[in-house]
């Protein structure tokens, strides 16, 4: 193996796949450029016939490859040509058995994994701090679930991963369960113990599957966490626009191993994936995975180098300080459930000013230009990615050091800058997140019972019948079929009174909500 070469064994030859090549995008570029009478969708054509609205804000070259499922592009659901040659190239650069292309994001990856590995009252052990895709994957297959709750960290009040002791028990407990997933790396960047949860996950002969989507950049430099097919993991989903240059919305999944069908996961995913494919997005993921594989390791080295000086300089900040699990867990007792860090995640803690997240979000964004990926209660989280550059972490750290020197921003411009008692913010999460056993019928069940609306006050100790979570990071507090706490809806509602966003309520003025009729 030379150069940017990979050598797979196919029907008994070694054939050599170059990374430099991008045979879908190449594709695609020649069926735009070849001059034809269109007569097939989409119905602009090639672009002749968007609005010139659209048109100035994106050009019109874009819509020339703006193409449906032309004989020379391949089918996404029987690749056989140019796409099943970008799914391979696509597996050796990110070290899979075989990848699939994701074009309704991770959140139909994470479906088709648990439609591909359980069906109708079947078990599967999952974390409470899921994302809502998996909520959904659980309604589709009809899925029970057996939640574990993560290590949390009452202090800053972030929830992290599940611990392999934890695995073991639910496994102890439940032997019979079809599959175990985890989140990794979480949204603070915090990564699990993949390997150990492999290996006792194994002893079950059953898959685990992981929720990668924050690490599709991991395969390209040592300094990064492992990635979890290299711990150990049969499947894993990954958002290559999220922390690569692939559009939003394209992502990918990965399986090795037989303890998954790799057909099971291709029917799965004809039912959760659009029958006319975006072929942008499609050939965003052969044009970044190309990137990566010849470019990975240094555009990676300069994104950590960036993620490093905004860590220090923005820790050094009065007032402020940067989430950094220790380096050495052995010393901590963190080993359980934090074996590393993804770098080029940040996040800072504000609560030192007096402010919550959200209201140091909004000042950021409307009076410096600066925008995060996400707020908390305590915390705004950046993503820092090979697209950032020195400029942005000069405007950024400027924006952190102003904030901090105003003792008390100026009440201007709409801003809400309440601040917070946080002896009463942390307390929610820890309550709320321990109703793991709180599962009375399946999510599947739930969702489609006949339900009543109640008024908040009348909806505790009631069976729930709505995805409801802040988004981001779309972690549901409330899921079809659970118990309603008195403590999660006081957690939506200091969120929304803090200004965070509450996605998937029918009553978006978090006043009432579904719940299953009695």
């Amino acid at each position: 193996m030379t150069g940017n070469s990979v050598a797979i064994f196919q029907n008994g030859y070694i054939q050599m796949l170059d990374q430099n090549q991008t045979p879908l995008l190449d594709t695609l570029k020649a069926c735009a450029e070849r001059p034809h009478a269109p007569f097939y969708t989409p119905g602009h054509k090639r672009g002749q016939g968007i609005s010139q609205k659209i048109a100035d804000v994106f050009g019109k070259a874009i819509f020339r490859v703006d193409l449906p499922e032309l004989t020379e592009l391949d089918n996404l659901f029987a690749a056989t040509g140019v796409i099943q040659q970008a799914q391979e190239l696509a597996a050796q650069a990110f070290g899979a058995e075989k990848t699939w292309f994701l074009v309704n994001g991770s959140t139909c990856g994470i479906e088709a994994a648990i439609l591909a590995t359980c069906g109708v009252g079947d078990k599967i052990i999952l974390p409470r701090n899921v994302h809502s895709s998996a909520i959904a994957g659980l309604i589709l297959s009809g899925a029970m679930p057996i939640f574990l709750n993560p290590e949390y960290d009452s202090v800053l009040d972030i929830a992290h991963s599940i611990t392999p002791d934890t695995v073991a028990a639910a496994l102890e407990q439940h032997p019979d369960a079809k599959a175990v997933m985890m989140v990794y790396p979480t949204y603070y960047g915090v990564c699990g113990d993949v390997g150990a949860i492999a290996q006792i996950t194994h002893k079950y002969n059953i898959p685990l599957l992981v929720d990668e989507a924050h690490g599709a950049h991991f395969a390209f430099h040592p300094e990064l966490p492992t990635t979890a097919l290299a711990a150990g993991a049969d499947l894993t989903v990954q958002s290559i626009h999220k922390t690569l240059g692939a559009f939003t919305q394209a992502s990918i999944l990965h399986i090795q191993g037989t303890r998954i069908e790799s057909d099971r996961i291709s029917k799965a995913l004809q039912l959760v994936q659009s029958t006319s494919p975006s072929y942008l997005l499609l050939a965003s993921l052969d044009a970044a995975r190309q990137q990566m594989a010849l470019y990975g390791q240094q555009l990676m080295s300069h994104t950590l180098q960036l993620a490093s000086e905004a860590r220090s300089r923005i820790d050094q900040i009065p007032g402020l300080s940067v989430f950094n699990p220790t380096t050495n867990p052995l010393e901590t007792g963190m080993r359980s459930y934090f074996v590393a860090l993804d770098k080029t995640r940040l996040t800072v803690t504000v609560s030192g000013l007096g402010l919550t997240g959200f209201a140091a979000e909004e000042i950021l964004d409307q009076q410096f230009g600066v925008t995060a990926e996400f707020a908390s209660q305590q915390h705004l989280t950046f993503i820092i990615s090979l697209g950032n550059t020195q400029k942005d972490i000069e405007q950024l750290v400027r924006a952190f050091t102003t904030l901090a020197e105003m003792s008390l921003p100026p009440k201007s411009n709409n801003i809400n800058l309440q601040r917070t008692d946080f002896k009463l913010s942390c307390f929610l999460w820890d309550d709320f997140i321990n109703m793991g056993n709180a599962v009375r019928i399946s999510p599947r069940e739930a969702f489609f019972a006949e339900t009543e609306t109640l008024p908040i006050p009348e909806a505790t100790g009631r069976i729930c019948a709505e995805i409801i979570c802040p988004y981001p990071p779309g972690i549901p507090v409330l899921m079809p079929g659970e118990t309603i706490s008195k403590s999660a809806l006081e957690y939506l509602q200091k969120i929304q009174t803090m200004g965070g966003f509450i996605s998937g309520c029918a009553d978006t003025s978090l006043q009432a909500l579904k719940v299953i009729k009695s």
